[in-house]
């Protein structure tokens, strides 16, 4: 594994990252990541091996074994992983796909041009959708894999004696779990901290919707603000000016009112006969 482009990549990931995301990261690189590559496969390496029955049936033990443990943890929790930390990189690469945008449009149009993402790393459109719904298919792969392992085995616990009467065993014989304390511990632990950053999604979520619902609340209630200082403006009274009264340029003055000619006689005065 190249540590170096993980290292970009764990960087890359905390710098796109709320505060609550960045706690996440730490709960899964430290308690969930490391924890799987020094301690559990270590642990779940030799299962298989030490899985005894007390029959030397040719067959037996290998049926058995597949019967109660049909996915191993190490293999299932290497997976739940893998998936939990795709969504991740996806934030990254649609950060990358804003920068190299960005760079194409300024090359076309110039240095002075206006720039389309001002900050490529700000959640803002099609990147808030995006992080949203990475943070909600984490959480949904979290639970998922949760329910899987309490399926698979109960109470998220292994017997110490499993007892099987699967064919090619003779009868019903007794088959011992190696180390299965050391086990027990390592999935509960596992499976508090796959609790712990489901939680930590679902309060980010929380987070991100709450605080784009409190953006839009505040600029919802200053445009309706100046809406209605401008409304008080335009109906204020004109101020004193010295006698002088200023209109605008849309004023019409009042017509003049013109008193009725006077009325005409009914009769006009008969002409004087001509000589």
């Amino acid at each position: 594994m190249n540590w170096g482009v993980f290292e970009g990549l764990l960087s890359g990931v905390n710098k796109y990252s709320t505060a609550f995301g960045r706690i996440w990261l730490s709960v899964v690189f430290i308690f969930r990541l490391l924890v799987y590559v020094v301690a559990a496969e270590r642990v779940w390496s030799d299962d298989h091996k030490d899985f005894d029955c007390n029959t030397r049936q040719p067959g037996c033990r290998n049926v058995c074994y597949d019967h109660f443990f049909p996915v191993s943890h190490i293999r299932l929790w290497a997976l739940q992983l893998i998936l939990v930390t795709c969504p991740s990189l996806l934030v990254i690469m649609h950060v990358a796909y804003r920068e190299a945008k960005e760079e194409r449009h300024r090359a076309a149009g110039g240095d002075e041009c206006r720039r389309i993402y001002p900050d490529p790393g700000k959640k803002r459109g099609g990147l808030w959708w995006t992080y949203l719904l990475s943070l909600i298919f984490k959480a949904g792969v979290d639970v998922v894999f949760l329910y899987i392992f309490y399926h698979l085995y109960r109470n998220y616990t292994l017997p110490r004696v499993v007892k099987c009467e699967l064919a090619p065993c003779p009868n019903t014989v007794d088959c011992f779990i190696s180390h299965p304390t050391e086990k027990n511990i390592f999935t509960l632990f596992m499976v508090v901290t796959s609790c712990v950053c489901v939680m930590l999604s679902i309060i980010e979520a929380a987070y991100l919707i709450g605080k784009r619902c409190r953006e839009c609340f505040l600029a919802g209630g200053g445009t309706s603000r100046r809406h209605s200082r401008d409304c008080q403006l335009s109906h204020a009274e004109p101020a004193d000016t010295g006698g002088q009264v200023f209109h605008g340029a849309d004023y019409k003055p009042p017509m003049a009112s013109i008193p009725p000619a006077a009325s005409a006689p009914d009769t006009l005065p008969e002409e004087e006969d001509l000589p």
